[in-house]
């Protein structure tokens, strides 16, 4: 990333005083005209390590080419000052328009006022956009009566139900706001992500984060579907990214389904699934492709030879993921996954603590994520081998249209 040019249109010392949020707001106003001079932004090739266009109808990091890396955080809100809240919106999303096209944050990381902090933390110095991209979403918890938005929480954004088996941490469940950075390198995800938690210190404090590797989902069906933890391969009838039509009727929300303010956004459920791969590796081959109703090497579904081949549910075992999951299961629900693996060390027992930091984005959970996981819940074999251990809902609004526009404008106005 370079620093930001000599140019910008407010400089860190014009308004220094003003306060770190204010700062932030003036110094970013050059790098989102740079971001609005590539228009709307479009599904990128897995292999292009250029920008991914900010402003659009949608936000980038749903339908886009899913990244290599992620970094995701929740935040709680610590203020209850409704103005407060919105200047730290627009500051985020003036610096998210700068840190997606490539450039720091503010004034940069250097060769400022000598008495002041710089407006870039300055670990993503040298390195290019990556293909990051920032998506914003508000948790049911900020529609309270802190700021006036009671009336204005959508029917979609329930309270998700506790499922069978779920063992569930509070500290790493739910949040007023989340922030999703993806990007082919992991140091530009997180650097994206502490300097949106440093522009918005005293108004809003990270209240769980997860970093993810390893793609575990695809929205480009050309692309080698990627494995997770178990080996096997997620994701092989994940929406496509360029289908428009299945985009429509499964991902994003509409004016008509009730909140006028979601058209063109979605809606993300986060589960963060401890794998017990200790146990799973000592499960015989055949098992494991009984379990998944797909077989390891090719992922081909029971009785067939290539893995998109259309699956014969009935030949798998009724208790099979694949068949339990399946939108012919379900009613026809679909779901764009987004999943990453992690490991976060041990957990004091001897065994790895590893996953899948789930992620998918639907229309309404209420016809996507949830009957499906109810079905899963109740009787997939998988369940012996995985837990979920955390869990958060956020409606995603649509996307930044251009440089006057913020994250949430048609939410707060």
């Amino acid at each position: 990333m370079s620093p930001q040019r000599p140019d910008a249109a407010f400089s860190r010392r014009a308004v220094l005083g003003w306060g770190s949020a204010g700062l932030a707001l003036g110094a970013a106003a050059a790098g989102g005209a740079v971001a609005a001079a590539r228009g709307g932004w479009e599904d990128s090739s897995p292999f292009d390590d250029g920008a991914v266009p900010f402003h659009g109808p949608h936000q980038a990091g749903i339908a886009t080419a899913v990244q290599d890396r992620l970094h995701f955080a929740a935040f709680d809100v610590m203020t209850d000052d409704r103005a407060e809240l919105i200047r730290m919106l627009r500051n985020w999303t003036r610096a998210a328009e700068q840190m997606t096209a490539g450039d720091m944050v503010g004034d940069g990381a250097y060769g400022g006022m000598p008495e002041a902090p710089p407006d870039d933390t300055g670990e993503a110095l040298g390195l290019p956009s990556s293909r990051l991209t920032l998506t914003i979403g508000f948790g049911p918890s900020l529609f309270d009566q802190r700021f006036g938005l009671a009336a204005r929480r959508p029917d979609a954004l329930v309270d998700l139900p506790k499922f069978p088996g779920d063992s569930l941490d509070a500290a790493r469940s739910n949040g007023d706001l989340c922030i999703q950075a993806c990007a082919d390198d992991p140091q530009v995800a997180v650097h994206a992500i502490r300097n949106l938690a440093r522009i918005g210190f005293g108004t809003v404090a990270v209240r769980w984060s997860q970093l993810g590797f390893g793609k575990t989902s695809s929205t480009t069906p050309d692309a080698q579907t990627p494995r997770n933890l178990f080996g096997f391969k997620d994701g092989t009838r994940n929406v496509s990214g360029t289908d428009t039509a299945a985009l429509d009727r499964h991902v994003w929300a509409d004016g008509r389904d009730g909140a006028g303010w979601m058209a063109g956004g979605s809606y993300l459920v986060a589960r963060r699934i401890r794998m017990n791969i200790e146990t799973w590796d000592r499960t015989s081959l055949q098992e494991q492709e009984d379990i998944f109703g797909r077989d390891k090497r090719e992922g081909a579904p029971v009785g067939k030879a290539r893995e998109h081949d259309e699956p014969f549910l009935e030949a798998m075992k009724p208790d099979s993921h694949v068949r339990l999951s399946h939108p012919d299961s379900n009613h026809g629900a679909s779901i764009l996954r987004r999943g990453y693996s992690f490991t976060d060390g041990t957990d004091g027992l001897g065994r790895l603590e590893a996953g899948l930091f789930f992620l998918a984005y639907q229309r309404d959970p209420r016809t996507g994520f949830i009957p499906v996981q109810r079905s899963l819940a109740r009787a997939d074999s998988l369940n012996e081998y995985i837990q979920h251990v955390g869990s958060a809902l956020f409606a995603v609004p649509p996307g930044v249209r251009d440089t006057d526009d913020w994250w949430g404008r048609a939410l707060f106005t």
